[in-house]
């Protein structure tokens, strides 16, 4: 109900003749009102409202009573009954207690009368001008009534479930974090008072029974983590060390011969004597997003970001600046694969009363567009928080108190409660997904041998000619690597005293992508002598086949993303000096026979031609086009003649 509007014109501010208070009430008043007081202090609300009611029956325009009556009302979630008692307090005398204005619009927002709320709250901020922090918070609460009335009206799909009782407890379990291939789950726990890291893992759609991670783990607090999208690096936060810059600061550990290595210091400058935690590490590397309450912030918590350098070192962490971080706390970011969307929670972006989850598109590399509230019901009068999503973009994790709602805000018995948290997953509808990604998966080894390698891994941008991600493939010759579809990208292999191997993802052009690249690598060895290429082609190691060296259609023309696998085969004649290489063409079955000979010999000869001019002596190279006759794959598919549409080399005597 709309009661008073101070200088609206609609209703004059009021006071009772008859107004008593607690100075002016009777001694066996008092003494009934101060019996409620310390029912109320104890927590026994019941038969505090019982001596309230006592005294109000006695008298019914005293004024502390009746406030203390709908406060209690309030604080219980009784809010039609609060709402009645503060109007009737403002009928007694609205100027007595001008916070009174400021309840009762608490209360009609969680009664869902957003209109009446946010009216109430801009009558407060006229009547009580001076009082800052409430001036803020009504300022908020406003914009929050105006972003409910949407949000209850418009409701986005969500059926969030629980991760079973394999991951949730009855400790809270929060912040999850996921390996890009889904399959590893690692979350913080709350064990016996104390902050650990569970890990779970999924086998057959089933998260399996948590369990906690060895020699990370300590008797101290560890949490707030991110896991590297091939599982095998982890940035957390731990606090209190004796090797700390500050209250928490941000730790690492990285798998190493089958085991996590013990927790490292992250180090300056991005560890200040400030407070950082809950990182987030982008898939390709070379950003940590974290959260922090360092000086040159927006407000209290703020989201930042480091950037990896060409040295491998962190650069100066950089504020998101006031488009994402407002004068009140946002943390728990998560940037996705696609190194474009970033989800977060917030206090301060208008949402649903508390801490909501909001994402954010980048417009380019230092600004980004306005956060988007994910909507009613993933956002509601809970805590939610520390949102990741699958590579997809199509499940979301993240914690909640779902079923323990936080106790509401009061100037009369202000704070909140913590809730049990438990780790839920939900389908996040489309318009909020991220960009698609998929992921390049392999294993290398040496072709003779069989053996697995550590050899140097690189993804390049084809049109920027940018590095886009660089690995070193683990003991067990595996590396993982997210790519962001809409981009062509080329990866090289290489590693000493081998042929390097070469792959084209071309994703410029494809929407999605149901499954991943699962590559198993072999590298040929180069021996102090080669073997002659006129061996049969089943007891000698295939042609290098060089998939990123491309052609304007029907022509010998080299395209420009042609420059970086050229550098990668010129790098190699020039540490391998006394390699001598033959450099063949080939075409699909489209055209004749001798139009597709001289295109296949004169796209050999440019390949030649360029290493030539870039001072591989003549003698070391020659060159041969063999046209159609050599397919790879059918030619009845654009797969196939694409493929087939190749050129490599082999190694001569």
């Amino acid at each position: 109900m709309i009661l008073v509007f101070i200088n609206s014109g609609l209703t004059q501010p009021t006071k009772s003749k008859q107004l008593i208070t607690r100075k002016t009430a009777s001694e066996k008043l008092k003494k009934t009102y101060k019996k409620g007081i310390k029912y109320s202090r104890a927590g026994e609300n019941e038969k505090a409202l019982k001596e309230f009611s006592k005294a109000l029956k006695k008298e019914s325009t005293f004024i502390d009573a009746q406030i203390h009556w709908a406060a209690i009302h309030y604080d219980m979630k009784n809010y039609e009954e609060a709402e009645q008692g503060f109007e009737k307090v403002i009928q007694i005398d609205s100027f007595y207690k001008k916070k009174v204005l400021y309840t009762l619009a608490l209360a009609e927002m969680r009664m869902k009368k957003f209109d009446e709320a946010a009216l109430h709250f801009k009558n407060y901020l006229a009547a009580e001008p001076n009082n800052k922090i409430l001036e803020k918070k009504s300022k908020k609460h406003i914009a929050n009534c105006r972003f409910m009335k949407i949000a209850y009206a418009n409701p986005v799909p969500y059926e969030p479930k629980s991760l079973g009782d394999n991951i949730n407890t009855r400790n809270p379990e929060y912040l999850p974090s996921l390996t890009a291939d889904g399959k590893q789950l690692i979350y913080t726990a709350r064990l016996y008072g104390q902050e650990d890291f569970m890990m779970s893992t999924k086998k057959n759609g089933i998260w399996q029974k948590g369990f906690p991670l060895d020699r990370i783990n300590t008797e101290k607090n560890e949490g707030a983590q991110s896991i590297s999208s091939d599982g095998k690096f982890l940035v957390f936060t731990a606090c209190n060390r004796k090797d700390g810059y500050g209250s928490c600061d941000l730790y690492f550990s990285e798998i190493r011969d089958g085991r996590w290595t013990l927790p490292s210091n992250i180090g300056a400058p991005i560890n200040s004597k400030g407070w950082e935690s809950q990182p987030s590490l982008s898939a390709d590397g070379r950003a940590i997003y974290f959260t922090s309450n360092r000086k040159g912030g927006q407000g209290g918590r703020d989201i930042w970001v480091s950037y990896r350098q060409k040295d491998d070192t962190w650069g100066t962490p950089q504020n998101l600046g006031d488009i994402i971080n407002s004068p009140y706390d946002d943390q728990s970011p998560f940037i996705h694969a696609d190194n474009q969307t970033l989800y977060f929670m917030s206090d301060g972006h208008p949402g649903m009363g508390g801490p909501d989850l909001f994402f954010s598109r980048k417009k380019n590399e230092k600004e980004w567009f306005l956060p988007k509230n994910l909507g009613y019901p993933i956002n509601t009068e809970a805590a939610e928080g520390a949102l990741v999503l699958s590579l997809d973009g199509k499940t979301g994790y993240f914690a909640s108190d779902i079923k323990n709602v936080r106790k509401e805000e009061s100037v009369f018995n202000s704070g909140t409660k913590g809730g049990h948290t438990d780790i839920y997953s939900f389908e996040l509808y489309p318009e909020a997904r991220p960009q698609p990604v998929t992921y390049v998966q392999a294993y290398v080894y040496d072709l003779e041998t069989k053996k697995k390698l550590s050899a140097k891994v690189e993804f390049v941008d084809l049109i920027s000619g940018e590095t886009y991600a660089t690995s070193v493939t683990d003991l067990d010759g595996e590396f993982l690597i997210c790519l962001p579809i809409g981009k062509n990208y080329a990866l090289n292999i290489s590693k000493e005293k081998y042929l390097f191997y070469s792959e084209n993802f071309s994703l410029e052009k494809t929407q999605s992508l149901n499954n991943p690249f699962l590559l198993k690598i072999g590298l040929q060895p180069i021996k102090d002598k080669a073997v002659k290429v006129t061996i049969e082609p089943e007891t000698t190691f295939p042609p290098v086949v060089l998939r990123n060296v491309l052609f304007e259609t029907g022509s010998a023309e080299l395209k420009s993303e042609s420059l970086f696998e050229l550098n990668q085969l010129l790098h190699l004649l020039e540490n391998n000096n006394s390699l001598k290489i033959q450099i063949n063409g080939h075409t699909d079955n489209v055209g004749s026979n001798e139009s597709n000979l001289i295109l296949s010999t004169n796209r050999a000869k440019a390949v030649k031609e360029f290493l030539i001019e870039n001072g591989i002596l003549a003698n070391r190279l020659s060159h041969k086009g063999f046209g159609k006759t050599k397919p790879i794959e059918s030619n009845l598919m654009e797969r196939g003649r694409r493929n087939n549409r190749r050129t490599e080399f082999v190694i001569l005597n």
